[in-house]
């Protein structure tokens, strides 16, 4: 049995608010989804800072600080490009925790190398003067709204595991 969004984003919750930590979010493929699962949880003020929805390479180069270079040469669905996310939104909202989504829901947009399921989740946590930044890909069968759904789900998990393994 799989856990269901209010569990997964309580246990993150949880987590982050056993470290009194605060987590923000950039959004890209799931479009505020994972920033909607948080605010669902009562109490989610005690540990969610914000989401940011940066659907166009614009948004993440003036909101995130994401660099050009890298989204001309990897394109926005990548580890680079999701890394680059989850650094940008934590330090924009001077958090401990940044986690980022950028991948392809469907139809349409996907490519042999990135099929439409693809999704790159980033990490970001800034404890003791120490920066540490993961992205992780993910491949996802669904259309678009199944897609969007298991990708959020998937940064609720990867979030879990990343606060856990530091406690």
């Amino acid at each position: 049995m799989t856990e269901d969004d209010a569990d997964l984003a309580r246990r993150a919750g949880t987590a982050l608010a056993e470290d009194s930590a605060m987590v923000a979010v950039a959004e890209s493929s799931t479009g505020g989804l994972v920033g909607s699962k948080f605010t669902n949880v009562p109490g989610a003020s005690r540990f969610f800072e914000r989401s940011i929805v940066t659907y166009s390479n614009d948004a993440k180069l003036d909101l995130l600080n994401v660099e050009i270079d890298t989204l001309e040469k990897t394109g926005a669905v990548s580890a680079e490009i999701a890394r680059q996310m989850a650094r940008g939104v934590r330090e924009n909202a001077g958090t401990k925790w940044g986690v980022s989504t950028t991948g392809i829901a469907g139809p349409s947009g996907g490519t042999p190398e990135k099929p439409v399921g693809t999704v790159f989740i980033g990490t970001a946590c800034f404890e003791d003067g120490e920066e540490s930044v993961a992205a992780n890909r993910y491949e996802f069968k669904g259309d678009r709204l199944e897609n969007k759904d298991q990708f959020a789900r998937q940064a609720l998990t990867d979030l879990i595991e990343a606060v856990e393994s530091l406690s």
